[in-house]
């Protein structure tokens, strides 16, 4: 069975993987996400994504190994949302999307090490935003889970509340589609049910 590392330290990613019956180790990337630049939500995500592979990838050893890398990025009104970088800041951004949409696209980013073969697409799913009244958003900026996310919210969190609905895939929105890196694995010529661990796996 080959190597898979998820070059992301999010929790909400290796729970997926863990779901989606992969075994996996995470290897953060490390780097500057700030030094790349993009005029759309999309190219911004599918950038930050190949970065991420890339960096961690470059210090892989095992020659069979494959590794992930993912960025999520809401393109909102005209804007490109990442994580908020202040309580304040998540606190407008609810303010101003609720009963609204917005379109959360994740860039994926799968290298072959052994071969240097690379795979990447990025996924868009639309987010329709319920309609929380202020209190309700103090309640959840406190918690400081938006803090954390693209976007400032979660669909499988505390957001989920928030969240009215969703067009495309669910598992996008957590931070990584898992449809998509079956296409991705194929790609590369790697079935995903080759990578399945025996046993139930815990997230």
């Amino acid at each position: 069975m080959k190597t898979f590392i998820l070059a992301s330290a999010s929790p909400a990613r290796r729970s997926l993987l863990s779901h989606a019956g992969i075994a996996h180790r995470v290897v953060v990337s490390g780097v500057d996400e700030s030094v790349v630049q993009a005029g759309d939500a999309a190219t911004l995500a599918g950038a930050l994504a190949g970065l991420k592979a890339r960096a961690v990838a470059d210090g892989v050893t095992e020659p069979g190994a494959l590794v992930l890398g993912c960025d999520s990025v809401l393109a909102f009104d005209g804007e490109i949302l990442g994580k908020p970088e202040s309580p304040a800041a998540a606190t407008a951004r609810w303010k101003a999307m609720r009963g609204r949409s917005g379109v959360l696209h994740t860039g994926h980013c799968l290298i072959d090490v052994g071969t240097g073969e690379t795979a990447e697409e990025v996924v868009a799913t639309t987010v329709h935003f319920a309609e929380p009244d202020d209190d309700e958003i103090a309640a959840y900026v406190a918690t400081g889970e938006p803090l954390d996310v693209a976007g400032s919210f979660t669909i499988d969190g505390l957001g989920g509340a928030f969240i009215a609905g969703i067009e495309g895939d669910h598992t996008n929105v957590v931070g990584l589609s898992i449809p998509t890196l079956r296409l991705l694995l194929a790609r590369l010529g790697v079935p995903i049910v080759s990578l399945w661990a025996t046993g139930r796996m815990e997230p």
